[in-house]
């Protein structure tokens, strides 16, 4: 059985980069979200989110970096920046975009952030990601690697 050669490892061609591979990710999380948002909302019994709940700086994600990145970046998020999140509290928030009954969160398309001075908000989206044709050649990619198409 022969397969097709792997596409690069990067989107662009490059050599692998974690963090672009993440941001990336993260990009096509949210450009899945807002095509499903688009393909199926309409009749307001289903709502898709994206959620950026806060830097988790205390995750395996770092494994890879140097060590004195790993022991800095979660006190520099906590004492500098401010946007430090735990792991609990992230998941707090996640639950609460998912589950909470109040109205605040029954809107679909959205990306959600937190603040720890205000709380949640609605954020803007990237252009990148408020790319409508982007999300819809994303969306046939996927189906076409997945042998949807």
């Amino acid at each position: 059985l022969l397969l097709p050669p792997l596409p690069p490892l990067q989107l662009s061609g490059g050599e692998f980069d974690g963090a672009k591979a993440y941001k990336d990710s993260k990009v096509c999380n949210m450009l899945t979200m807002r095509e499903l948002h688009r393909r199926y909302s309409g009749d307001g019994k289903i709502t898709f989110a994206s959620l950026y709940p806060g830097c988790i700086a205390e995750t395996g994600l770092f494994r890879e970096h140097y060590p004195v990145f790993r022991t800095l970046f979660p006190a520099f998020q906590k004492y500098v920046t401010k946007g430090y999140v735990s792991e609990a509290e992230a998941g707090r928030r996640l639950a609460r975009v998912v589950a909470d009954p109040s109205a605040e969160f029954d809107k679909s398309g959205v990306y959600w952030s937190w603040s720890n001075e205000s709380g949640s908000f609605e954020n803007e989206v990237s252009d990148e990601v408020a790319d409508g044709d982007k999300g819809q050649k994303l969306w046939e990619l996927s189906e076409k690697l997945v042998g949807l198409a």
